[in-house]
């Protein structure tokens, strides 16, 4: 596996704890519907986060969170669908982004709640 693949896997985890600590449950990590992959699934309350990682190096280019397409965005719903309808769950469904930015050796956290919606 790549450098790339293990940051990614490492800014997952940082996130997954993140959430945890603002008392989020995590309900599921790398959930897989048809062509889509949730990167994480958490709740709190009666609010299900579907949550898209994204870690870069830098954002010098673009912002990390700008680099989520349409494309993926349909395919995350499509997919948060699919989890609720064979769970059975009543809740509200909200799509968050966290971007994990390595900045030498520390990491910069930016949660962004209803980063997009699906409609």
């Amino acid at each position: 596996m790549g450098k790339h693949n293990d940051f990614g896997i490492e800014g997952e985890k940082i996130a997954v704890k993140y959430l945890t600590e603002k008392g989020y449950q995590v309900l599921r990590k790398n959930y897989r519907y048809l062509k889509a992959e949730v990167d994480i699934i958490a709740q709190k309350k009666n609010i299900l986060a579907i949550v898209e990682v994204r870690s870069r190096s830098t954002d010098f280019i673009e912002h990390i969170a700008d680099t989520v397409t349409q494309k993926k965005i349909k395919l995350l719903v499509s997919a948060a669908d699919q989890y609720v309808v064979e769970n059975d769950l009543d809740v509200d469904v909200r799509f968050d982004i966290i971007t994990v930015l390595k900045n030498k050796k520390t990491f910069e956290l930016e949660h962004l709640e209803n980063a997009y919606y699906h409609f």
